[in-house]
């Protein structure tokens, strides 16, 4: 059977490393997860109880396209709480996941053929889903140089997608770099897309949302990161008041709504806001356990981890094959790593992603597998 030139995307690679650690825990391997970016722990307590009522009391059948009504007014409130943002409710849209809000958003501002702008290392669906939607994806080529701040200018971009904090480094751009940037692209009329689903996670330095810049933009977010939700494929979106009714008349027709059960347990996460604070607090730990043992693993900072939960390591002294060394480390050290050709094809080659998110106890013992396996390397 023919298949389509669209769909011929790059695999997510962190997502095959997964799988490759399943196979060998199911043969009796232990395997420290440091690959993927997912909380060890459950949806924070709240969710959980209100899941557990729902499914006793309610139907939960389809909500409306845009999302039960009180979630979208509860997160509109965590915009005042959290930016001093007055936003209108009717401006939030829920999602299925982040994923879902991604191919709403290129859908509704692009045009085959466009050309958006994305960075390099950066999150690896941006491209593909770009490209399964014939617009062209531009890479961004960012370094530890410049802050990890990339340069618009001369690529004749239709639009950009910048996420802070930035999967894989972690880095998190001042409040004077954002606006710029979102400056840069209204005055270009170039359609600007804030991933900020790492929000929350900010360790040293504050997050600032691009709505605190312009009300002429999308933002992306997720319950999936601050609030420990990941499979429940939970997210929302805030685009101007113009594009609230075409965003739903996609949305109706691509994805119906979001689950109602994950609506229902974020309305219960949005209560927990202490409890992602306790976790955040474990993820600071992990972090500072990471970055002290850097040097006797004889590895150096790609970016300075300001916010999310990874660390982005250069390995170019152990290897230029960063694929070949994170299925080694995965056999020989039983840890699992995320090799940096995912999240850029030109330098990744020499990179590797660390994840935090799990226990401390985990990330300890993953430390001392790392410190043995670089130690004979």
């Amino acid at each position: 059977m023919r298949q389509s030139s669209r769909s011929k995307v790059a695999p997510f690679i962190v997502m095959d490393v997964m799988e490759q650690a399943r196979v060998l825990e199911n043969s009796g391997k232990n395997i420290v997860h440091m690959e993927v970016g997912q909380p060890s722990s459950p949806a924070l307590s709240h969710a959980r109880s209100k899941v557990v009522s729902a499914i006793s009391s309610e139907t939960l059948g389809y909500t409306v396209a845009l999302g039960l009504p009180e979630l979208r007014r509860k997160i509109s409130l965590l915009y005042g709480k959290w930016y001093n943002i007055d936003l209108d409710p009717r401006r939030v849209i829920i999602t299925s996941g982040s994923s879902a809000a991604f191919i709403l958003s290129f859908i509704s501002l692009f045009e085959a053929g466009d050309k958006v702008g994305v960075t390099e290392p950066g999150y690896p669906s941006y491209q593909q889903i770009l490209k399964s939607l014939s617009i062209n994806p531009v890479g961004l080529q960012t370094s530890k140089n410049t802050q990890h701040i990339p340069k618009l200018e001369g690529n004749n971009l239709n639009g950009v997608i910048i996420a802070s904090p930035a999967n894989p480094t972690g880095s998190i751009l001042s409040k004077g770099s954002l606006t710029s940037l979102v400056n840069e692209c209204v005055d270009r009329e170039i359609s600007f897309i804030s991933d900020e689903i790492y929000h929350g996670l900010h360790y040293d330095l504050p997050c600032t949302s691009a709505l605190e810049i312009s009300d002429n933009v999308y933002v992306i977010n997720s319950f999936s990161k601050y609030f420990a939700m990941t499979g429940w494929r939970i997210g929302w979106m805030v685009v101007p008041d113009s594009h609230v009714r075409l965003i739903e008349r996609l949305a109706q027709n691509l994805f119906i709504c979001a689950p109602h059960i994950s609506q229902v347990a974020a309305l219960g996460a949005l209560k927990s806001i202490s409890e992602a604070e306790t976790l955040k607090g474990i993820y600071k730990v992990n972090r500072d356990l990471l970055l002290n043992a850097l040097p006797k693993l004889g590895l150096e900072l790609e970016a300075e981890p300001d916010g999310g939960f990874y660390l982005y390591l250069n390995v170019s002294s152990k290897t230029n094959d960063s694929l070949a060394l994170a299925q080694d480390i995965l056999v020989n050290a039983g840890v699992a790593v995320t090799p940096g050709i995912d999240f850029d094809s030109k330098r990744g080659n020499t990179t590797l992603r660390l994840s935090f998110a799990r226990g401390t106890d985990e990330i300890s013992e993953g430390i001392d597998r790392l410190t043995r396996y670089f130690s004979e390397l």
